[in-house]
C-alpha cells in the first residue's frame, strides 16, 4: 500500500489568502514549505489511485504528483474518491473532477445527501461518476486489493449547515475516519476527530501508521494568534496538548503517527516552536504536501 499526501493542510492551506499570521508569514518568505489542502492518494499497484477528501487544491494537487497523470488521450488513474465528512475542504475538488472521466465516489449516506442538495455537484455527469453509499463499519473495495472501512469518529456537521447549538461531538455519519488494509497491513487516516475516547484509542492501536487530525496545538490557536475567536472545540477538533489532547491519549500507540490537517495558525509548523520539539520528542511527525508512506 502507497500513501501520498497530496495535501497537508486544514481549510484555507498555508499560507491562507487573507492572512498575516506568523506561519503564514514565514511561508510566504520560504521559511517553512507550504501546504495545500487536505487530500490523500492511495494506491496498491502503483497505477490505480483512490483518492481520500478531494480539496480545492485538488487541480495543483493532480498536476505535481506524475503517478496521477493522465496515461491516455482521455482518462485519470484516480479511480474512486472517498469522502470523510462534507466540509468544504474536503468536497470542493470534487468540481475539478467534472470533466467527463469516470470515477466512483464513495460516502456515507449523510454525506451524499449534502452533495444531493447542492445542484452545483450536478455537473459530475451520474452516468460516468457512480455514487456509492458506505455503511459504517462495513469494509468495501474502493481499489483491487484495498479494503477501506469508515467507523464514526466525534465530529460535528459542516460550517455551513450548522443550526444555532450544533452538537460538537456528534458520533454518526457526518465525520467518520477511514481504516485502510492492504497485503497484511493497516494504516488510519482520521482528517477530523473532535474527542478521542478509550474506544477510539483501542481501535486506533494495530495501526501501521495513523494520520491523524493535527488542526491546532492547544484550543485557544486562534485566540491566542488574534485570528479569530473559534476555539478548536468550536471548530470540532481535539487538540494535540493537554491532558485529553491527541499526543496525550495517543502516546500509548506503538505505529507511526503522523499529523496531518494541520491548521496555519498552528505553531507547531514553526521549526523552532516548543509545540515542534514537543511533538517531536513525543514520536510525532508533521505531515508535508508530497510526503509518501509504503506500507
Amino acid at each position: 500500500m502507497r500513501i501520498v499526501i497530496l495535501g497537508a493542510g486544514a481549510g484555507g492551506g498555508l499560507p491562507q489568502w487573507n492572512c498575516g499570521c506568523t506561519q503564514c508569514s514565514a511561508a510566504r518568505r520560504g521559511l517553512i514549505a507550504p501546504m495545500t489542502q487536505s487530500t490523500l492518494a492511495v494506491s496498491v499497484d502503483g497505477s490505480t489511485w483512490a483518492l481520500l477528501n478531494a480539496s480545492p487544491d485538488l487541480r495543483q494537487q493532480l498536476a505535481t504528483w506524475p503517478a496521477l497523470h493522465p496515461t491516455s488521450l482521455r482518462g485519470s488513474p484516480v479511480k474512486a474518491v472517498v469522502l470523510t465528512n462534507g466540509d468544504v475542504d474536503h468536497i470542493a475538488g470534487l468540481l475539478t473532477l467534472r470533466e467527463k472521466t469516470g470515477f466512483t465516489l464513495y460516502a456515507t449516506d449523510a454525506t451524499h445527501q449534502v452533495l444531493s442538495e447542492n445542484t452545483v455537484f450536478g455537473v459530475l455527469d451520474p452516468v460516468l461518476v457512480r455514487r456509492e453509499t458506505v455503511f459504517l463499519d462495513h469494509p468495501f473495495s474502493p481499489l483491487p486489493g484495498l479494503m477501506v472501512t469508515a467507523y464514526a469518529v466525534p465530529g460535528k456537521t459542516p460550517l455551513y449547515l450548522e443550526g444555532e447549538t450544533p452538537e460538537l461531538e456528534a458520533m454518526g455519519e457526518q465525520t467518520v475516519g477511514l481504516r485502510l488494509q492492504a497485503g497484511g497491513r493497516e494504516a488510519h487516516y482520521v482528517p477530523g476527530c473532535a474527542a478521542l475516547p478509550d474506544w477510539l484509542v483501542d481501535h486506533l492501536s494495530q495501526a501501521a501508521v495513523v494520520l491523524f487530525d493535527g488542526t491546532v496545538w492547544s484550543d485557544d490557536d486562534m485566540p491566542l494568534s488574534g485570528t479569530g475567536a473559534k476555539t478548536g472545540v468550536r471548530m470540532g477538533h481535539v487538540a494535540m496538548r493537554g491532558p485529553a489532547g491527541s499526543l496525550a491519549r495517543l502516546g500509548p500507540l506503538q505505529g507511526r503517527r503522523i499529523y496531518t490537517h494541520v491548521n496555519n495558525t498552528n505553531p507547531a509548523l514553526m521549526p523552532d516552536s516548543e509545540a515542534r520539539a514537543t511533538i517531536m520528542a513525543a514520536g510525532w511527525e508533521i505531515a508535508n504536501d508530497g510526503m509518501e508512506i509504503v506500507l
